[in-house]
């Protein structure tokens, strides 16, 4: 599915911080939705294959890291990157990690402009331009 512009996925389920990440990413010029909790994130997700998913660890219903999980076995989704928030001093290990597209993890409280700086790293990634000398 070609868009015009990348599709950023965003998940938390505290209100202020999807209306503020939402904001600064809609701003930067990208499309944005969002779900409340892992679940709706998924079927979400299945449904509107977004170029990056920036997700809050900590949820109701379905956290985060399984949400993570679940994205990684399905065909569509398996290679999605993701961006991880977590509550400060809470970390994933390698075996975590492993099950998911996580590429990276940043603290609360963070700021949206470092948060727009890392999707924009992801993009680049993702996009598998190469320069030739």
């Amino acid at each position: 599915m070609k868009r015009d512009k990348p599709l950023i996925l965003v998940v938390d389920d505290e209100t202020h911080i999807l209306h503020v990440v939402s904001l600064k990413l809609t701003r930067a010029g990208y499309d944005v939705i969002t779900a409340e909790d892992g679940e709706e994130a998924l079927e979400l997700a299945l449904e509107e294959l977004p170029d990056v998913l920036i997700t809050d660890f900590q949820m109701p219903i379905m956290t985060g890291l399984d949400l993570c999980i679940q994205m990684k076995q399905h065909e569509d989704t398996a290679h999605t990157p993701a961006l991880m928030l977590t509550a400060r001093g809470f970390g994933l290990d390698d075996d975590q990690i492993r099950q998911t597209n996580i590429v990276d993890v940043l603290s609360k409280p963070f700021s949206p402009r470092e948060v727009l700086s890392r999707v924009e790293k992801l993009l680049d990634i993702d996009s598998g331009v190469t320069t030739t000398p």
